[in-house]
C-alpha cells in the first residue's frame, strides 16, 4: 500500500557534488545484450545557434560478448566526409554497460568519447547520446540478428513503417506487405515537410507531400534486406536497407547513402493493450524545437500518461522532461490514435500493443512535429529477500518515471518486496537514518526514512550525492540488490491531489491556507503557495532530513526556480524548503493578471537541467492583490503522524481543511 506524501504532509509541515566518484552505474544486465546485433544511428549536429553544419548514418553489425564489450563491422555515411553514391567502411571497439532494469549505454560506435545512453527490453536496445561532447542529437536501434536470420520467405504480413529524414525535413507513414517472395507490392507514403519561407501569419510554412510507389522489391542476405523502391524524385530513396527483430514483429533500417530512419511494426489483431511501464526513444522537431531523447512512460488503463524524456538540444543542452499526456481509453481494434494534446503525433501499435511507433501527422491549422519515436513494454521484475524493484525508484512528488533523475534532498519512493518486516512511520524532526529496523543506503551514506513498509520506503535522497546514486535496502540487517539512479541539479515534482498520481491538481494553498482547487480556483494577480520535492541544494544548507528554517533565513533553493502557467510566466518569489517540512519545498507563485483563462491549466516548473509539465491548477475569472511572495507563508503544522487507509497504491487527497481523505482511482 503506497504512503502517500500528502498524507505526510502535517507531519512535515510541523551541497551538490557535481563530478563523478567512485560510483558507476549498474551492470549486472550486460548480459542483456549477446550475440550479433544489426543496428542503425543516426546524428545531426549543428553550430551554437542551431543551424544544421552536418548530418551522418551509421550502421552494420553490433557484436556483444554479455559481459560489456562489443566489436562493430559496418558503414558510415558521413555528408561532411564525401558520402555520395557509396558509403564508407567502418569497424571500431566500444564497451557497455546495462543495469538489472535494462538502463545503461554503448560507448558511441562513431564518437570517440560520447556514450549513448538507452534501454533494452524485448532484445532490443533504443537511445540517444544525450550527454554529448558535441553539438549533434541521435537516435540508435540495435535488435538481434536471431539465431535464423531472416529470409526472403519470413518476411510476411502487413507493416506500418513511420519514417523520418530531418534534413529535408520531412516525415512520413507508409505500409508494406511482403509476400514472403521478395514482393512489397505498391507502396502508398503520406507525409509532411518543410518547403521554406512563412504563411501569411508568419508561422514556418507546412506542405502535406504523397507518393506511390509499385512493383517494389526486396532481398534479404544475411538477415538483412535490401529494399529497391525505385523512386521518382519524391522524399523517399531509391533503395533502403532493412533489419528485423527475430521474431519479425519490429523491423528498422533506412537509405544507404543518407540521414534518414524508419521503424516499423508488423499488424496484430484485435485492439491494443497500452498500460504499464514503455522504454522509449526518438527525434522530434517542430522547427523551433529540434532534439534527440531517450525515457520512460508509464501508460494507465484510464488513459493517463506520464511521461519521461532525457532530451539532447540541437544548438546545445540537456536536461530531464516530465509531462502528462492522455490517450483514448480504451484503444480500438485500428491499433491508432492521435495525441491531440502534443500537436498532432499519430501513433501505431504492434505486438498487442507491446511496441508503440509515431510520428507527427498534420492537423488543420498546427504544424506537425516531425520525427519519430519508438517505445517498448517493459520486462517485469521480481526478486527474493529484501528486493528493490529495479523500476522502483521514484520521485515522491511528480511519480516520475525510474528513468527521471534524483537530485539532493528530493523526497523519493523506493518499490519492492520484503522491504520491512512491518510498516513504521516517522515520528518526529529531523528524520532520522533508522526505522522499523530499516535503512536505505545512497552511495554508502544513510539517507533519511519518512515511511517503511514491505513494499515501499519513502526517503530522502542526501544532499551531497554524487553523480550516480547507487541505492540500497537493509532491512533487519539483510541487504537488498543495488539499484542506480543517475543524478540532477533539479527534479521537480509537484505534489498533487484528485488524482493524487502526478498528474493531478497541484498541492496548493491561497494566502488563507485554504486549498486551491476548481471549486476555490486561484484568482489572476493572486499569490499562492506550492508545495512540491526535488528543487536541489539549498542556502543555508540544511542537514539531512532537518526540515526547513522557520524563521528567516529560510533555506532558499541555490537553483534559479521558474514557472509558468498555461505557457504565460508566472513570478516566483520564494523559491525554498517549506519552514517545518523535511524533503518538501514551497513555491510562492504569483498568478499572471493577464493571458489565461479560467478553469484548468497547466503548472510548468522549471530548473537548470529539468522541466515538468505535470500538475493543473485551477484559475477564475475574478481578480486579486498582488503579494511580493519573499517570505515563505505556511500553515502552522499538526505534527501527528498520518496513516494512509486507501486500497490503491498511487492515491492522494487533501480537502480543504489539509485533513487527508481516501480517494479511489483505478490501478493500473
Amino acid at each position: 500500500m503506497k504512503k502517500s506524501l500528502v498524507v505526510l504532509l502535517p507531519l512535515l509541515f510541523c551541497g551538490l557534488s557535481w563530478h563523478l566518484e567512485a560510483q558507476s552505474l549498474d551492470n549486472s544486465g550486460d548480459s542483456m545484450l549477446s550475440g550479433t546485433y544489426y543496428f542503425r544511428q543516426v546524428l545531426y549536429s549543428s553550430d551554437t545557434s542551431g543551424d544544421f553544419v552536418d548530418a551522418a548514418s551509421v550502421y552494420g553489425n553490433l557484436t556483444f560478448d554479455g559481459q560489456g564489450h562489443y566489436s562493430m563491422t559496418g558503414s558510415v555515411c558521413d555528408y561532411n566526409n564525401g558520402c555520395t553514391s557509396t558509403a564508407a567502411a567502418l569497424s571500431t571497439t566500444g564497451t557497455y554497460v546495462i543495469g538489472a532494469n535494462g538502463f545503461g549505454y554503448i560507448t558511441s560506435p562513431y564518437v570517440s568519447g560520447d556514450l549513448v545512453y538507452g534501454l533494452v527490453s524485448k532484445g532490443i536496445f533504443i537511445g540517444s547520446t544525450t550527454e554529448t561532447t558535441q553539438l549533434y542529437i541521435d537516435l540508435l536501434v540495435a535488435a538481434p540478428v536471431g539465431s535464423t536470420p531472416a529470409t526472403n520467405s519470413t518476411f510476411q504480413g502487413t507493416y506500418s513503417i513511420v519514417y523520418t529524414d530531418p534534413t529535408l525535413p520531412i516525415d512520413a507513414l507508409f505500409q508494406a506487405n511482403p509476400d514472403g517472395q521478395g514482393n512489397l507490392g505498391t507502396i502508398n507514403a503520406s507525409g509532411y515537410y518543410e518547403p521554406g519561407g512563412t504563411t501569411s501569419s508568419g508561422a514556418v510554412a507546412f506542405s502535406s507531400q504523397s507518393q506511390t510507389l509499385t512493383g517494389v522489391k526486396y532481398s534479404f542476405s544475411n538477415g538483412g534486406a535490401s529494399i529497391n523502391l525505385g523512386g521518382n524524385g519524391s522524399f523517399l530513396p531509391t533503395s533502403m536497407l532493412l533489419y528485423t527483430s527475430p521474431d519479425g514483429n519490429f523491423v528498422f533500417g533506412g537509405a544507404y547513402n543518407g540521414f534518414d530512419f524508419f521503424i516499423g511494426v508488423r499488424a496484430s489483431s484485435g485492439a491494443p493493450n497500452f498500460s504499464g511501464l514503455y522504454y522509449q526513444a526518438g527525434l522530434d522537431s517542430d522547427l523551433a524545437y529540434f532534439d534527440s531523447y531517450y525515457g520512460s512512460l508509464n501508460a494507465y488503463s484510464d488513459g493517463t500518461i506520464l511521461e519521461h524524456e532525457r532530451q539532447s538540444l540541437f544548438g546545445g543542452g540537456v536536461f530531464d522532461y516530465t509531462f502528462y499526456d492522455t490517450y483514448p481509453a480504451p484503444l480500438t481494434s485500428t491499433g491508432t490514435y492521435d495525441d491531440a494534446n502534443f500537436l498532432s503525433q499519430h501513433f501505431i501499435f504492434g505486438e498487442g500493443g507491446a511496441v508503440r511507433i509515431g510520428y507527427g501527422a498534420s492537423y488543420s491549422g498546427q504544424s506537425p512535429i516531425l520525427g519519430i519515436t519508438v517505445a517498448l513494454l517493459a520486462p517485469s521484475f521480481s526478486g527474493s529477500g529484501v528486493y528493490l524493484n529495479p523500476t522502483g525508484v521514484l520521485n515522491d512528488g511528480s511519480f516520475a518515471p525510474f528513468t527521471a533523475h534524483l537530485s539532493p534532498g528530493e523526497l523519493i519512493a523506493l518499490f519492492g518486496t520484503g522491504l520491512s518486516s512491518g510498516v513504521a512511520s516517522a515520528s518526529t524532526l529531523p528524520l532520522q537514518n533508522t526505522l522499523g529496523g530499516v535503512q536505505v543506503m545512497i552511495n554508502g551514506r544513510a539517507a533519511p526514512l519518512l515511511y517503511v513498509s514491505p513494499t515501499q520506503i519513502n526517503a530522502v535522497v542526501p544532499y551531497f550525492t554524487e553523480n550516480v546514486a547507487q541505492i540500497q535496502v537493509i532491512s533487519n540487517g539483510k541487504s537488498s540488490n543495488t539499484v542506480t539512479e543517475l543524478m540532477n541539479q533539479t527534479s521537480p515534482g509537484i505534489i498533487t491531489y484528485s488524482p493524487a498520481d502526478g498528474t493531478g491538481y497541484a498541492a496548493a494553498l491561497h494566502q488563507n491556507f485554504t486549498v486551491v482547487s476548481p471549486t476555490s480556483p486561484a484568482q489572476p494577480g493572486e499569490t499562492i503557495q506550492v508545495y512540491l520535492t526535488g528543487l536541489g541544494a539549498v542556502t543555508p544548507s540544511i542537514a539531512d532530513g532537518s526540515p526547513g528554517i522557520s524563521t528567516s533565513p529560510y533555506n532558499t533553493t541555490t537553483n534559479t526556480i521558474m514557472a509558468d502557467i498555461s505557457g504565460t510566466t508566472a513570478n516566483v518569489g520564494f523559491s525554498g524548503l517549506a519552514p517545518g517540512f523535511a524533503g518538501v519545498y514551497q513555491l510562492n507563485i504569483a498568478i499572471p493578471a493577464t493571458g489565461l483563462t479560467a478553469g484548468d491549466n497547466s503548472l510548468d516548473i522549471e530548473g537548470p537541467d529539468s522541466y515538468t509539465s505535470e500538475a493543473l491548477i485551477s484559475i477564475g475569472s475574478g481578480t486579486a492583490a498582488v503579494r511580493s511572495g519573499e517570505t515563505p507563508q505556511v500553515e502552522t503544522p499538526d505534527k501527528s503522524p498520518r496513516r494512509s487507509k486507501r486500497p490503491s497504491s498511487r492515491q492522494r487527497h487533501i480537502d480543504p481543511q489539509s485533513r487527508i481523505h481516501s480517494a479511489s482511482r483505478p490501478s493500473s
